[in-house]
């Protein structure tokens, strides 16, 4: 075989493989497409996010808890820091109103129950102070705005 013969052998080759590597690439982009279950999972639960989300700020969060960790379990991978910031401050809240068996929904910060310890009082409103923090709002922002930039559903949170 000439030399000639085996360039033209050798460039067939890489051009077949090539074009074999961009057959697989363009078939399996669709079936690897990051954001198509996320998306599909922020489109089926927005309703039930805004109907806990109604109750109110408190409650309201809380009500949204197990919505937000389906959608963090769907989250892409640029998404799950947000998620995990969101899930942390909500779950901070929950958690201090049930440890010191309070209704959040009733709870009046500036008339907090008289039977109140105060430990529980100082780790209900370190709960509210994290949830109301630059991190968690600028979590909840960028959960938000991907929800409408990329999955084309607006996500109130």
């Amino acid at each position: 075989m000439s030399q000639f013969t085996q360039r033209v052998v050798a460039l067939l080759a890489v051009v077949a493989l090539a074009a074999g590597a961009g057959a697989l690439l363009v078939s399996s982009s669709g079936d690897d497409d990051p954001f198509a279950a996320y998306c599909s999972e922020v489109e089926d639960r927005r309703g039930e996010l805004g109907v806990a989300l109604a109750a109110g700020p408190r409650i309201g969060l809380i009500r949204a808890l197990p919505t937000f960790e389906l959608l963090a379990d769907k989250a892409p991978e640029d998404l799950k820091d947000e998620w995990a910031t969101v899930l942390a401050s909500v779950t901070e809240v929950r958690d201090s109103f049930a440890d010191a068996d309070v209704d959040p929904a009733t709870y009046d910060p500036e008339k907090p129950p008289k039977d109140l310890a105060v430990a529980d009082r100082e780790a209900i409103e370190a709960a509210a102070v994290r949830l109301g923090s630059t991190e968690t709002k600028l979590a909840f922002a960028g959960v938000s705005q991907h929800a409408r930039d990329v999955c084309k559903t607006p996500l109130s949170l």
